[in-house]
């Protein structure tokens, strides 16, 4: 439970009776793909998903490349992953921005600021200018979480709740399709251009990004001022929300304890690839885009998936099959290596998309922005102890060892959710109508 909160001040929201519906097989209410795509709205703020998500994905990997170049450093390169990571520390403080202020103008304003805040990188030509580099890529992380919080509070808005599931898996997708193809064009511009021309497109991204955003008709809920709360509790909301929940609080626990567990993997993959299957480092990036391909793939299924069995259904399945992937990066196969990758692809993906679709449908409008970005948090930040508990370990245990005790701990990441029993669902009787959010 989070500081700050009582029983009394915050009782226990109860489940709203669409997502009492959804946690069970009886789910047929849910969407399609198409359905989503038939919302005027849902199709821009799609396209302004691929732009943006485009420049992201082009600009991140490349920046430690050339970092690496600037430097010789393999230490100096790796803080630019540091530097992505740690806007999750703020997480609190962003969400409350997305709740506070209408977020299509805010997400428009910060495409716009994102989009001049890049263009600084034009001026790094040596190393000396190196915390140039850092002090970008920090800021550009915060903005994609000031996206991300702002955008689901927006979707929340455009779509009712059967449609919210289909709508997360074809971002899903999009967003996972990019990381596999942008990457690979921003370091072929690297090497033949420089890095000044990734920063022009990515910068040039956001700005497309901004300007299909501003074309958006959607009808936004209110902010909320909430003029009885401290800025201690008005910050905390989100966490708060999420800990007293029914069935957010289960479901947010396992996510927190399995895919965060999987920071592990960030050290022990090289282990896997040079020690078990005694292949190049390269090799890790023909397992990367096997998972990225299943990962869109998962993207485009968890929706058929949710409305066959349920969310709580299609979470505990997505966490047993990361934790059979974690298993498999044991074994020195390189097909069952590979399958690891497909089971991982698929895994994340379901558990992430099940949760997301049930985080918005029970979050009150106001509260939007804030429960998306505690929800970031209460994934990344386990991922980094994790990664930084591997690093400390791996020299004095075998690699092994840390992948089993991490599939053990994605294993133990269900039981939240397989003790509880869903008796909230007899809450559903009162229809579809009465979920919140309609619009």
């Amino acid at each position: 439970m989070a500081a700050g909160s009582t029983g009394s001040e915050h009782p226990v929201p109860a489940p709203s009776p669409t997502a009492a519906k959804a946690l069970g097989p009886e789910a047929n209410g849910i969407g399609t793909n198409r359905d989503a795509l038939r919302v005027p709205a849902f199709r821009g703020l799609t396209l302004a998903w691929v732009f943006t998500n485009f420049g992201n994905s082009a600009l991140f990997l490349t920046a430690a490349i050339w970092v690496k170049q600037l430097t010789g450093s393999d230490a100096a390169a790796g803080l630019v992953f540091v530097a992505l990571g740690l806007p999750a520390l703020l997480a609190p403080l962003i969400g409350q921005l997305a709740d506070r202020f209408r977020r299509k103008p805010l997400l428009v304003i910060n495409n716009f600021c994102s989009a001049t805040v890049v263009l600084v990188l034009l001026f790094v030509q040596t190393s000396a200018h190196l915390w140039l580099v850092y002090v970008v890529i920090f800021t550009y992380a915060t903005s994609n979480y000031v996206t991300t919080a702002a955008q689901s509070g927006l979707l929340r808005d455009m779509l009712t709740d059967r449609l919210l599931a289909p709508a997360n898996g074809l971002l899903s997708s999009v967003n996972q399709g990019l990381r596999i193809i942008s990457p690979l064009i921003g370091a072929g511009m690297l090497s033949l251009w420089g890095m000044q021309a990734v920063v022009l497109l990515t910068s040039l991204c956001f700005v497309v990004t901004a300007l299909i955003l501003i074309t958006l008709k959607v009808q936004e809920s209110d902010p909320g001022a909430e003029a009885e709360d401290n800025f201690w509790q008005s910050t905390t909301a989100g966490l708060r929300f999420l800990a007293h929940h029914q069935l957010l609080a289960p479901a947010m626990l396992c996510l927190s304890i399995a895919i965060g567990a999987t920071g592990i993997l960030n050290v022990t993959i090289f282990a896997t690839v040079e020690q078990g299957l005694g292949m190049p480092p390269e090799f890790l990036s023909v397992l990367v885009s096997v998972q990225g391909a299943m990962a869109i793939a998962g993207g485009f299924t968890a929706s058929i998936l949710i409305r066959k069995f349920g969310i709580r259904t299609v979470i505990i399945l997505g966490v047993a099959l990361l934790a059979a992937a974690v298993l498999a990066s044991a074994i020195p196969s390189v097909p069952v290596v590979l399958t690891g990758s497909v089971l991982t692809g698929l895994g994340v993906t379901w558990t992430v998309i099940a949760f997301i679709t049930l985080r918005q449908t029970e979050s009150p409008a106001r509260l939007q922005g804030r429960t998306s970005a505690a929800t970031s948090m209460l994934i990344n930040v386990p991922q980094v102890g994790a990664n930084m508990i591997a690093a400390a370990l791996i020299s004095s245990i075998d690699y092994r060892a840390l992948i089993i005790t991490t599939s053990v701990v994605c294993l133990a990441g269900a039981l939240p959710l397989l003790l509880r029993r869903s008796s909230v669902q007899t809450r559903g009787a009162g229809g579809p109508g009465g979920g919140p959010g309609r619009h």
